[in-house]
């Protein structure tokens, strides 16, 4: 069976999705000037609303879903509500992976090899077994 895109996403979701689309932050926007390049070919989509949540980057095809974490997500409430809601991605098929703001800024090139690894386990799942 196909999976949709949006997973059932609700209209008010969409509406935040835009909003936050137009007011990302520097970490978001040098990731997104990576990901926008359409890495290995394939597309993602930033602030993509998917069930009740917005990933803040998305690729379909991949099940992947990128996150840039600001100061934020370092409270423990946040951490709390982020494994939650990753845990019911990955519950969906979706596969998310973290990086914090500092990470983005500092050591994009990093950020980039861990983005390729994660494409090439999800291509080929054996290539990372052996």
């Amino acid at each position: 069976m196909e999976k949709k895109m949006f997973q059932k996403a609700n209209p008010l979701i969409f509406a935040k999705a835009k909003q936050l689309r137009n007011n990302m932050t520097d970490a978001e926007m040098i990731l997104w000037g990576y990901l926008r390049t359409k890495p290995f070919g394939y597309k993602f989509r930033r602030q993509h609303p998917i069930q009740q949540f917005i990933a803040d980057f998305y690729c379909h095809p991949l099940q992947l879903v990128i996150e840039a974490d600001g100061m934020i997500h370092q409270k423990i409430e946040t951490k709390i509500s982020d494994k939650e809601r990753d845990s019911a991605l990955n519950s969906s098929g979706i596969k998310v992976i973290r990086f914090s703001n500092k990470e983005i800024l500092n050591s994009m090139e990093t950020v980039i090899s861990t983005i390729t690894a994660t494409i090439f386990e999800i291509q080929d799942p054996k290539i990372m077994s052996h």
